[in-house]
């Protein structure tokens, strides 16, 4: 692989990650949970807290193994391969196809404000079954046919080396920061002082928002249930900051710069997604914000804030930044498949380079699977049911930290952990408080993503089986 990668890029490639549509849409499902300013603020800090800290707890990880597969290589230093190959699975069948999925389709409905044609309710095909106590039906729509589209455009563009997926990172997301930047700055000129008082006069008081503007109260336990259930929106808006890690092996520099890529990309991602927030409170009554349709928070507060054209403003605001992520998903996605097969746990020629030293390959199959997933219309239940377990291997693989530090004290750590051993362990203990108020109060986030994992357990045993001996020791030099 070529080193062709700087600090900027990397930093790019975080902060343009985890900006996809997150941010413009799931303060609406935050505020019908807590029903109030405040908490919706301390939503996003504790996202944003556990965000910073688990990507400054990643760079020591970065700089003891700078190489392609990021987190999976982390887990199988720190466990074994089959913690490792689990992640893996996952990450494949729907943490990351899942995502470009879902920000495919984003991107897709957000175009249909200026071209109407490619909206999701413009159906191409209809296929219905069963009877009428029963029906089903599978449809096709412009939506998802613009969405796949723009996925085999981006892989195709990261297929031409890696070069050129970085000029599309860098250049989308510096435009969609200023952006935002610039939505925040007009949107504090917009200020309303009748309404920023009314939404923050009674800021920490607890309760549900119900569709017809009705409130219920909510006892302790339900709170905590509540924000467990608000930042599974959050956390998904903020995830897929580690995808540099996945890249490590085209950094230059990949000790310093991948930690401070992460460091600084969720900074500057966790200052925009509050300040926005603040400014949504600003400008919007919170059952305006609990209420807006389809959940568009950042239309209706565009419209006070621009007028007419706001609409517009948004659109083309969420395409540039649907783009630009889902470019960097792609990118970063492939290089975790390309290791597994180096271990022999993944298709062989996933394992290789093309001319361009990317794994052509492995960016073709994830392209495969996601617009399957566009086609299914089935992406976002798997998103969130699927956040309960990437906080899981976000937590293991941290917790890794703490392992290697005693099993592999020889290795060279040109980063270390920041506020090592606290820090981390506060991760730690929310990362697991957070599982748990899911599993209790919650479920329907928590069972089906465990299925999910807990099939890659036969799959890996059966990969296992098919490796020769001498071929894992290929395998093994290789990594």
């Amino acid at each position: 692989m070529k080193h062709e990668l700087g600090l900027l890029d990397g930093t790019m490639l975080v902060a343009g990650s985890m900006i996809g549509s997150g941010i413009f849409i799931v303060s609406a499902d935050i505020i019908r949970h807590v029903g109030s300013s405040g908490w919706l603020i301390a939503v996003w800090l504790l996202t944003g807290f556990m965000t910073l800290t688990a990507a400054v707890s990643y760079g020591e990880l970065s700089g003891m193994f700078p190489k392609a597969g990021g987190q999976y290589v982390y887990l199988k230093e720190a466990y074994n391969k089959l913690i490792a190959f689990l992640y893996g699975w996952s990450f494949f069948a729907v943490i990351q196809t899942g995502t470009i999925a879902a920000v495919g389709v984003a991107f897709s409905k957000f175009t249909a404000y200026l071209i109407p044609a490619v909206s999701e309710d413009n159906i191409l095909y209809q296929l219905q079954w069963g009877d009428a106590a029963h029906p089903h039906k599978f449809t096709i729509s412009a939506a998802q046919v613009v969405s796949i589209v723009l996925i085999i455009f981006l892989t195709w563009v990261n297929t031409r080396g890696v070069k050129s997926g970085k000029i599309i990172q860098t250049t989308f997301t510096l435009t969609k920061l200023l952006s935002l930047f610039g939505l925040i700055v007009f949107g504090f000129m917009a200020f309303k002082g009748d309404v920023w008082h009314a939404n923050w006069s009674n800021a920490w008081n607890m309760h549900a928002l119900n569709p017809n503007g009705s409130i219920t109260a909510l006892t302790a336990t339900a709170a905590m249930g509540a924000i467990a259930a608000s930042m599974v929106g959050s956390i998904f808006s903020s995830d897929a900051w580690n995808n540099v890690t996945f890249i490590a092996g085209e950094m230059k520099n990949p000790q310093r710069n991948i930690g401070l890529s992460l460091f600084l990309g969720t900074l500057i991602v966790t200052i925009i997604y509050v300040s926005a927030n603040f400014v949504y409170t600003a400008v919007l009554p919170l059952h305006e914000i609990a209420t807006a349709e389809k959940d568009r928070v950042a239309v209706a507060a565009s419209h006070v804030i621009f007028g007419n054209v706001g609409t517009i403003i948004i659109a083309l605001m969420i395409m540039v930044s649907t783009f630009g992520c889902n470019n960097g998903l792609i990118l970063a996605g492939a290089r975790v498949y390309y290791t597994m097969a180096k271990d022999g746990l993944f298709f062989k020629k996933t394992g290789t380079l093309n001319k361009n030293a990317v794994p052509e390959f492995a960016l073709w199959i994830q392209c495969a699977v996601a617009s399957i997933l566009c086609l299914s219309g089935r992406y976002g239940d798997l998103l969130d049911m699927i956040s309960f377990v990437v906080v899981i291997f976000y937590v293991l693989t941290i917790i890794g930290i703490y392992i290697l530090r005693a099993k592999r004290p020889e290795i060279e750590r040109p980063y270390k952990a920041f506020g090592y051993p606290v820090l981390p362990a506060i991760y730690v203990l929310m990362g697991v408080a957070f599982c748990i108020l899911l599993i209790i109060y919650k479920p329907e986030y928590t069972w089906p993503g465990l299925i999910i994992v807990l099939i890659g357990i036969p799959i890996y045993y059966i990969a296992k089986r098919n490796i020769k001996p001498d071929d894992e020791k290929v395998y093994e030099s290789a990594v």
